[in-house]
């Protein structure tokens, strides 16, 4: 029972911790995004994104699902006590992303000017040029932050991403002041290099933590005894083997909306649109409403990250029921903080897009209507999340990637079919994408109990919950009715958001959705728990 309890400390301790980490970098790219723009204006940010989605696609494919890849097979190694194999692993992996990094971020910089041409905006070969370096630093990065994350440990993982965000921000808009005067193109150059001064200092800083902790893990790798070492090709074919999937799965999305575009453009235009309004609610959608979802990602994606190591471990020693309570944990947390996010922001859609957009007022009501549909697919997308993280841990990688892309082709399907209705119009595309993560999450969710035995208390994981945020949905809602006529949008919204988080934590506690126990478990909790017990008996 101590051994059980302590790796789930060590699961929800890692949660927490990249989640933080996870809501501070979202805080930080804030702060980036919206002065730059102010600095640099619409054609220095022209410059700028036409360089970093391209960047994007070369990290997807350079890096993608290996950090996961070395995570599970040093959790695998590390439960067997096969420490030396565990270390062999990240350096195998160190050596093969060294080399992937070299690679990505050559072809990047040397092709940089035919990039920039054949897409016929030669101005971004400078942002290109700038950014190509980080291809390079990342790489390495993630090895160390798969091997601490297979370790269970994500603190230095959560440094890193943290001191990468915030050189970036700082010599990202530091630069773009200074070579402002030398035109909107070499300032947003000085932009684009804050993403390579960010991953040179996040290497530095998860690699200064490694060689901190050098001499202990030697040490620990020492004291085994190495028996049938594995090869070389098998580590690099065991890698790729886990990565690709995830790699691929990764690329499924941003295919599928590149073919939603056109669809929806398409669609609209046949019902009556004219062009300019097809792409203003687009815009709308994929613009305003849609980039709201991805703050309670941050959190969501915390608990996939944290289970992966957690459930390979206990795969692989065969403690069944310690893994089934993990999972039931996984699920449970990820309800936990989806559902309220999703009631949330459905039930203060408008209010919180005129929150965001107080300049284009009309605009954002009229995007509010796209959030309130898009915020319920917060709960399958954490779902997903959650039952992605298992079903690695337990080498399925390849049935997520199956599942995502029959979603996929739903919401190709439905896309098509409800945005030609008049009165759905673009709303039709936002039911699409909700539907799409329902299909993918119930299919995770159906192999994740098929491949794992998991027993799941359906009342306490999605019920309970639900039932809390019923309730705090309808306190958000009375709330901002009442405040709105005296005090304004913005701080209505505020005051009921809070609120809400509240009653929220009350009825969880109130109705054992999460005990004082579970969160002694947290980073501080015990102090926290301590404090709740003088409230909750």
């Amino acid at each position: 029972m101590d051994e059980t309890n302590s790796k789930n400390k060590s699961f929800l301790k890692g949660a927490v911790i990249l989640g933080l980490a996870g809501i501070i970098i979202k805080v930080l790219g804030a702060f980036f995004r919206i002065p730059l723009a102010n600095i640099i204006g619409d054609d220095g940010m022209g410059y700028y994104q036409t360089a970093y989605p391209i960047y994007n696609l070369f990290l997807t494919l350079a890096i993608a699902g290996i950090p996961t890849a070395i995570a599970r097979m040093v959790a695998e190694r590390t439960a067997l006590d096969r420490r030396y194999e565990a270390h062999r692993v990240f350096k195998v992996s160190f050596w093969l992303l060294f080399g992937t990094g070299v690679v990505t971020s050559a072809i990047l910089f040397l092709g940089a000017g035919a990039i920039t041409r054949a897409i016929k905006e030669p101005g971004a070969i400078y942002c290109m040029q700038a950014i190509a370096p980080a291809l390079f630093f990342c790489p390495l990065m993630s090895s160390f932050r798969g091997y601490f994350q297979g370790l269970q440990d994500m603190t230095p993982t959560a440094v890193s991403q943290v001191v990468e965000q915030a050189f970036r921000v700082a010599i990202g808009l530091g630069l773009a002041v200074i070579l402002l005067p030398k035109g909107l193109n070499i300032a947003a150059a000085g932009a684009s290099f804050g993403a390579t001064a960010g991953a040179l200092f996040g290497f530095l800083g998860i690699g200064l933590v490694y060689l901190k902790r050098r001499k202990a893990i030697l040490e620990e790798v020492s004291r085994d005894v190495r028996t049938d070492v594995e090869s070389v090709g098998n580590i690099f074919k065991d890698i790729l083997i886990i990565a690709v999937p995830i790699t691929i799965g990764s690329a499924v999305l941003p295919v599928i909306n590149t073919i939603d575009t056109a669809i929806v453009k398409t669609r609209l235009i046949s019902i009556g649109f004219d062009s300019d309004m097809a792409r203003a609610l687009y815009g709308q959608l994929t613009g305003m409403a849609a980039p709201l979802l991805n703050f309670p990602q941050v959190l969501l994606q915390a608990v996939s990250m944290s289970i992966v190591p957690v459930v390979a471990s206990a795969f692989k020693r065969q403690e069944t029921k310690f893994m089934h309570d993990n999972i039931n944990l996984a699920l449970r947390y990820a309800s936990i903080l989806s559902i309220p996010c999703a009631v949330g922001m459905s039930v203060l859609s408008t209010p919180i897009m005129l929150l965001f957009y107080p300049r284009v007022r009309e605009s954002a009501a009229s995007a509010g209507g796209c959030l309130q549909i898009l915020a319920y697919g917060v709960i399958f997308l954490g779902m997903a999340h959650a039952l992605n993280g298992i079903l690695q841990g337990i080498g399925k990688q390849m049935v997520p990637v199956q599942n995502l892309c029959i979603g996929a082709l739903v919401k190709i399907a439905l896309t098509y079919l409800l945005t030609g209705i008049p009165a759905l119009n673009v709303r039709g595309a936002a039911i699409s994408t909700v539907a799409a993560y329902f299909t993918a999450a119930f299919l995770d969710f159906n192999a994740m109990k098929r491949h794992t035995g998991t027993k799941v208390d359906y009342k306490l994981t999605f019920g309970k919950p639900a039932v809390c945020a019923a309730v705090m949905g309808v306190v958000v809602w009375g709330t901002y009715r009442i405040c709105h006529g005296f005090l304004g949008n913005a701080l209505s919204t505020v005051v009921s958001i809070g609120i809400g988080v509240l009653v929220y934590g009350i009825l969880v506690l109130a109705l054992k959705a999460i005990t004082l126990e579970e969160i002694e478990r947290l980073p501080k909790g015990r102090k926290l728990a301590n404090l709740l017990r003088r409230f909750v008996r």
